[in-house]
Parts: C-alpha cells; structure tokens; sequence
C-alpha cells in the first residue's frame, strides 16, 4: 500500500491580468490542520477578496472545497481537480486572488485558479509513502560485503549500520517485500546472519522507487 503528499509547505504567485493569484499548499493529516492554513491565508494575505481552497485527507478519503465568493464552479472545484489528478492525499491548497481590476469571465477563472495549484505542487516535493517494515540484519564482517552487494539492487532504506563485534545494518523495506529479503538473505548467508521484523509504519520511498 502506498500513497503521495507534498514534504513541506510551498507557495507560489500567478500573475493573470493583474489579478495576483497566491497558492499555498500544505501537508496536512486531518480537517482542523486543513482549516488552520485557511485561517493563515486569511491572515497572511489581507487584501485577498478570495480565499479559495480544497485539501484531500487520506483519513477516511475526505476531500472538500469552497469557491470563497467565486463564481460556483470555477475556484474551488478547479483546485481540487488538480490535487487528484495529481494522485495526492493529505493536502491543503489555500489560492488567495489580490484582485487586479480586470474581470477574468469564468473559463479565465477556471484556468488561474487551477494553474495557480499546479504552479505550487509543480514546485513542491513529492513523496511516495509506502508501508514498510523495519529490519534489523547483524552478520559478522566477512558478510558484510555480500550484505551490501545484495542489498544494492533492492528498494531499501538503510537508516542505521554499527561496527562492533559484528555489524549491525537497519533498513526500511516495502511491507510486501520484507519477508521474501528475509529469507533470501538467510539463505545467502547459510544461516550465519540474524534477522528481525517490525513494523514501521508509512515512510518515503520516492529516493529509491523507479
């Protein structure tokens, strides 16, 4: 199982026709965080007449949005469009418009708002969540290096090595592919190596993903 959100907050500014269109996406985890960057923009950006928004919680799969005072259908729903086309979940975009004199019509609308988003998220990092397990290998030197030559073609995540008596190397492996590097790995080392499980939850695999 897997998903992608944004690492850190980005924002960005479309200028259409004078009107400045200020898009400012967040990670977020649940409705209130959401609400909280809304209150933010508000703050942040005095002379907006507008602050659009739509975020999408992987919790549940709640997906909201609001045309701020837009004409229905060309703010909001826009933004949201391009979240999901961009196969993204625990999101919040906030698009305050400073109003520049000139009316844009409701396809003008449609199109800033919208790039406005893309403009953010184009320029945020993605991350690809994955489930995944925790896996702890200790083996004694003269493994280690078929350790690291095994390891090098596989999706992992090496979080930890320790050099003591033995080495002991922690990683981050997909969930669906922890039991399989399991076994081979005591298979390669005839069963000289020890090798423990956990669960770790969802972590950032898009360094090592194709």
């Amino acid at each position: 199982m897997k998903y992608k959100t944004i690492a850190a907050p980005c924002t960005r500014t479309l200028i259409e026709k004078r009107s400045e269109f200020i898009a400012a996406v967040t990670p977020v985890q649940t409705a209130e965080q959401a609400i909280a960057c809304i209150q933010d923009a508000h703050a942040a950006y005095r002379k907006a007449r507008h602050h659009v928004y739509a975020y999408v919680l992987r919790d549940q799969n709640i997906s909201r949005y609001s045309d701020d005072g837009e004409p229905q259908g060309t703010a909001g729903l826009p933004v949201l469009d391009v979240i999901r086309k961009q196969g993204l979940t625990d999101v919040c975009c906030v698009v305050s418009r400073i109003f520049g004199g000139v009316l844009l019509g409701a396809n003008g609308l449609v199109r800033a708002y919208g790039q406005a988003c893309a403009q953010a998220l184009r320029d945020a990092q993605i991350m690809e969540m994955c489930a995944c397990r925790s896996m702890t290998i200790q083996c004694d030197y003269t493994f280690y290096g078929r350790l690291q030559f095994a390891l090098a073609s596989d999706p992992v995540i090496i979080t930890d090595t320790q050099f003591t008596d033995a080495v002991t190397v922690t990683l981050l492996v997909l969930e669906e592919q922890a039991q399989s590097l399991c076994d081979r790995l005591i298979d390669l080392s005839n069963g000289t190596i020890t090798v423990s499980l956990e669960d770790a939850g969802y972590r950032d695999f898009s360094s090592v993903l194709p």
